[in-house]
């Protein structure tokens, strides 16, 4: 690993570990809230349609964080194992600059540009009717 030092490799893992303890944190806040909200009932069924909305939108951004700490644990895996800062697609070096804005990334910059270039491409034509056959 020729740019990923040693005490890099530490600053990141505490990164990661501080960003972790944080959203686990903040999860179970989240939790406790939802119990106690749950326990309140509305007369007016706007009032408990606005809460339940809410709620939904909570529950969504959770869902992404909880994909977040997935990452975070699995970027902790690879700091164990020797591999972190190494692209998972190619194996080329991660570029610092992007472990610095994003730590827990997997991918180059080419390859992740790559990836989400082919995600797009499968939501347009999962997206799309297929064209009328001809022999229909």
């Amino acid at each position: 690993m020729a740019g990923l030092t040693k005490p890099k490799i530490k600053h990141f893992e505490k990164v990661l570990k501080d960003r972790l303890a944080e959203l686990l944190a903040d999860a179970d806040q989240v939790s406790k809230e939802i119990s106690e909200e749950s326990r309140d009932r509305f007369a007016d069924p706007t009032d408990q349609a606005v809460v339940e909305l809410d709620r939904s939108r909570l529950l969504r951004f959770k869902d992404r964080e909880r994909k977040l700490v997935r990452k975070i644990e699995m970027a902790l895996l690879r700091i164990e194992e020797g591999t972190y800062g190494s692209c998972e697609s190619c194996g080329a070096q991660i570029e610092l600059q992007r472990l610095d804005a994003r730590p827990m990334a997997d991918l180059c910059i080419d390859c992740a540009t790559e990836a989400e270039g082919e995600k797009r491409r499968r939501q347009l034509e999962g997206g799309r009717e297929p064209a009328p056959s001809a022999f229909a």
